[in-house]
């Protein structure tokens, strides 16, 4: 992609969020970051001495001898609500009146577009079409994604880290919503954006996206590899090595929960129902990027190839 084509991308109306992305979530989560090591600090700080701790509320400064120890919402929570509003609405006035509405002539069945990119907030869909089935990457992965959310406050059993930042005492949960949200959704969402060209081919940045480019690489299923060629054969054996995978992926799950004292504690207040569900629901999430990779390295479509879906 040359210099002419990554501006004509990067300043198109469609995916000026993905630009505010790019830049804002990076730098909201180094701020995040920042302040909950300061509040981290303070946590070992009053632990260490319990004295100090009765003087001291959740906050990276000391208390003083005059200060409140109650802030009401009217007027310091209220006057930032109320300043944060005015400067959205600032912002999103000036969008509207300097960029155009990503509006497009009426569809021409006799000319398509090259590269068809869905909005912004679908092309981590629409990549996810090139490593699973469409049913698959279409309704049960959306909707995984979509219960996953819902479930988290029923199966997460730690009770710090409300109301304050912590890492120290949120590392698993911070460090899962990172992974799950920022290194796979936002990462799927650069690629469709940036990488994916015409014929939804890779190009690599300081490639020219040429449409007449032939790409001549052969997909494969994991089956083919093995010799096994019939439609049963191909069942079982994909059957198989989705058991070794989720055998193998929930020890690593479990691994990282118990990993220190801190995580035990918290897995042993988990109910059995509470811990099953979260092996399901992050062993599914861990598939993604090793689809991802195996497709990208070994030119492997598909693990699990069956009569009513392909995984």
């Amino acid at each position: 992609m040359d210099w002419h084509q990554l501006w004509e991308i990067t300043s198109a109306p469609d995916n000026v969020p993905i630009v505010g992305l790019v830049v804002l979530v990076p730098f909201y989560t180094w701020y995040g970051i920042r302040q909950a090591l300061a509040n981290d600090r303070l946590i070992v700080q009053l632990e260490a001495d319990p004295q100090l701790a009765k003087t001291h509320h959740r906050k990276t400064q000391p208390w003083k001898p005059g200060w409140t120890k109650e802030v009401p919402v009217w007027p310091f929570l209220l006057r930032i609500e109320f300043l944060a509003a005015i400067i959205v609405t600032l912002i999103l006035m000036v969008w509207s009146i300097t960029l155009n509405a990503p509006l497009e002539e009426l569809a021409n069945p006799n000319l398509t577009m090259n590269p068809a990119k869905a909005p912004w907030y679908f092309l981590g869909l629409q990549e996810m079409l090139v490593y699973f089935d469409p049913w698959m990457a279409g309704v049960v992965m959306p909707t995984l994604i979509i219960v996953g959310l819902m479930v988290i406050p029923y199966i997460d059993a730690n009770p710090l880290g409300a109301g304050y930042y912590t890492w120290r005492q949120r590392r698993f949960a911070i460090g899962t919503f990172c992974f799950g949200f920022m290194l796979l959704w936002l990462l799927m969402v650069v690629i469709g954006t940036f990488i994916r060209g015409p014929g939804w081919m890779w190009f690599w940045p300081g490639q020219t996206w040429d449409p007449n480019r032939q790409v001549f690489e052969v997909n494969r299923d994991l089956p083919d590899i093995f010799l096994v060629t019939s439609a049963w054969g191909k069942t079982v054996f994909g059957a198989f090595v989705m058991a070794i995978y989720m055998a193998l992926a929930g020890g690593a799950v479990h691994k990282l929960i118990t990993w220190n004292n801190f995580n035990r504690s918290i897995y042993r207040k988990m109910s059995f129902l509470q811990y099953m569900t979260m092996q399901v629901f992050l062993t599914v999430m861990l598939l993604l990027p090793i689809k991802i990779l195996i497709r990208h390295l070994f030119r492997i479509k598909y693990i699990w190839v069956t009569p009513w879906f392909n995984l």
